[in-house]
């Protein structure tokens, strides 16, 4: 018996005793370093209670606090007379700011300058921070912290989608407060890599830039940009008509693409669709690798092929691919889930929501997925996208996509300038990860024993 009660019973000094909170109590294992003496975070955060009632006729500002530390924003500006809730209060630059429903996704921040003033609802609690106790920074740091996100989800109760942290337990829980001196040094060493990841991201995003603008040079086409809408009678050739709605910017698509230095084709004209047939009644092996939509990434290619048991096939586990492919998700396909099959995925399995096309000597498919990228391309593929929920593009509709077509070689040659400039782009990508994992870590093992 006494080996029983063991196993089940918990036992806990009564000075240690914070809360009532039997899941926060077992959960909520900090394992804090001792270099610092603790405090509680209710010792330096005051709640802020500037109650502001709503006006039919005046604007407001509504923020918003994204998940895991990715910021303050304003969600929008709306009228008073079109705001429900007319009891709300206003944020102040500086303050700590707490999602109560996503406090246990890292929903916590700190207001920024363009949103002094903006208005929250009681779910969005506000705090003044005493500055001359913490840095504001260094208690965000700390709150967005895996092991506090963990505690954040111990003290959330409600149904699944509207759990609501308990606020009370969140000001007495205690966390390590350096001297100011130290917190700031903590805190400067954590942003000074962040800034540099921040740096390759923009030389990464200006890289892609520089990709397009190539790429469309040497095609002879200018960069591509939707005109603001003219007023007035407009004229437009038959010819280049293909669609009837006054909203499609196909027209002037076509428009620009007749100045290409080459001769104009349309996807299904010139590259050849695969069908290659997979059915889990007749497939021979007990499982199978297979590749959604989700796996995709824009810049990576292909991120990961599931094993899943054959007689569990997904129903939209319908083809095969092959080394050399070109696989095009269809569903949403702004979102530029495209990729070149590599060897590691040869004779795998594709979701239905890919078009497939083979490689062969007559192009290079590398050529065509850029064009995809560009902005001609995607504007296309937006223009013939149905369906509301799940837009998505058919077949039918891919195959009309127009491209300039240089012969094979030219293709050839223009990618190959173009590959080493994605090179440079994966590598910052992988750089960025490794620094944003190295900042938090350092910050980490500053605050917790290792």
């Amino acid at each position: 018996m006494q080996e029983a009660a063991n196993t089940y019973l918990k036992y806990i000094d009564l000075v240690l005793l914070e809360n009532w909170s039997v899941q926060g109590l077992l959960d909520a294992k900090f394992n804090y370093s001792n270099k610092y003496e603790q405090a509680r975070i209710g010792d330096f955060l005051i709640k802020s209670r500037n109650i502001v009632n709503i006006e039919d006729d005046e604007e407001y500002n509504r923020v918003t606090v994204k998940i895991n530390n990715n910021g303050v924003i304003l969600r929008d500006t709306e009228k008073g007379i079109n705001i429900g809730t007319k009891k709300q209060y206003r944020a102040k630059v500086g303050q700590f700011i707490i999602s109560k429903i996503d406090a246990r996704n890292g929903a916590f921040g700190i207001i920024p300058d363009e949103l002094d003033n903006a208005i929250v609802t009681n779910d969005f609690p506000l705090f003044d921070v005493n500055t001359k106790k913490i840095n504001p920074q260094f208690l965000l740091l700390i709150t967005t912290t895996k092991v506090f996100i963990k505690f954040a989800q111990s003290c959330s109760s409600g149904t699944t989608n509207r759990q609501r942290m308990d606020i009370e337990m969140f000001l007495n829980q205690k966390i390590p407060l350096p001297k100011l001196e130290e917190q700031e040094k903590i805190v400067k060493n954590y942003f000074s890599k962040i800034e540099e990841a921040e740096r390759l991201n923009k030389q990464a995003s200006d890289l892609e830039s520089e990709i397009e603008r190539y790429f469309l040079e040497q095609l002879g086409l200018k960069p591509f940009s939707l005109k603001q809408k003219v007023y007035g009678l407009q004229t437009v050739d038959y010819a280049d008509l293909d669609r009837w709605d006054y909203f499609s910017s196909d027209n002037s698509i076509n428009v620009a693409l007749k100045k290409s230095i080459f001769p104009l084709t349309t996807i299904g004209q010139s590259f050849d669709f695969a069908k290659r047939t997979f059915n889990k009644s007749t497939y021979k092996n007990p499982t199978f690798k297979y590749i959604e939509i989700g796996a995709i990434d824009p810049i990576k290619g292909i991120l990961e092929a599931k094993e899943i048991a054959t007689n569990k096939a997904p129903s939209r586990a319908t083809q095969f691919i092959k080394e050399g492919d070109l696989i095009i998700g269809t569903t949403r396909p702004y979102l530029k889930k495209f990729a070149i099959v590599s060897k590691e995925y040869d004779n795998d399995v594709c979701s239905s929501g890919f078009s497939v096309i083979a490689s062969n000597e007559n192009y290079h498919l590398p050529f065509l997925l850029q064009f995809l990228n560009c902005t001609y391309g995607i504007e296309q593929l937006k223009n013939r996208m149905t369906g509301g929920l799940y837009p998505a593009i058919t077949e039918a509709e891919l195959k009309a996509i127009k491209i300039p077509f240089p012969n094979v070689e030219k293709q050839i040659e223009i990618m190959e300038l173009i590959k080493k400039k994605k090179e440079e782009i994966l590598n910052n990508k992988s750089r960025i990860v490794s620094i944003k994992q190295e900042a938090e870590l350092e910050f980490e093992q500053a605050i917790f024993n290792n």
